[in-house]
């Protein structure tokens, strides 16, 4: 044990908090027993206060629902995005979808193929640049698209029913200031 720690009495060292929490009440989580602690409610607290934490647990939520929900048109979050992104702005070029979703190109490239065989997209040949090829939705994509699309606005108010109108536009903003 380092000699900082050996002069703190063992019970001071165990329920010290960090000084940025200081504010937070402590409350014992735990009983000691012959064969040490035992649980009975999982404090994370601590992580309650980290961004990244709550975005992830909930967006987890969502997408376990998403997963679900879009399974029958056969789109997983990133075709999803993709596709969305296609309807939305016919003609894009996978240059512009990978810069405006995040993706990497090789990552693209079998996802535009897989969409492309099923029907859903076509290339077209871009009206300005000769060595690029703008992405198009066919309407069986549009169709598809229509629905998915309804279905995730869907899921989205639902999974955000605690929340007022004007708490949810204030949280997308929120969000999209930390990634935008």
């Amino acid at each position: 044990m380092p000699t900082e720690l050996a002069a703190i009495p063992a019970k001071a060292r165990t329920s010290a908090r960090p000084a940025h929490n200081d504010k937070a009440p402590r409350t014992t989580s735990a009983k000691k027993t012959s064969t040490g602690a035992v649980v009975e409610k999982v404090d994370t607290r601590y992580l309650q206060t980290l961004m990244g934490y709550n975005a992830r647990r909930a967006a987890l939520s969502i997408i376990e629902l998403f997963l679900e929900r879009l399974a029958p048109y056969g789109l997983k979050p990133v075709d999803f995005s993709v596709m969305s992104t296609i309807q939305h702005n016919p003609g894009v070029t996978s240059r512009q979808l990978c810069a405006a979703l995040n993706l990497l190109p090789p990552n693209l490239v079998g996802l535009i193929q897989s969409l492309e065989s099923r029907g859903l997209i076509e290339r077209k040949p871009h009206p300005h640049d000769g060595r690029a090829v703008g992405l198009h939705t066919t309407p069986k994509g549009q169709a598809l698209m229509v629905q998915a699309e309804h279905t995730a606005s869907d899921l989205e108010i639902e999974k955000t029913a605690k929340l007022t109108p004007a708490q949810r536009k204030t949280l997308l903003a929120l969000l999209q200031k930390i990634y935008l």
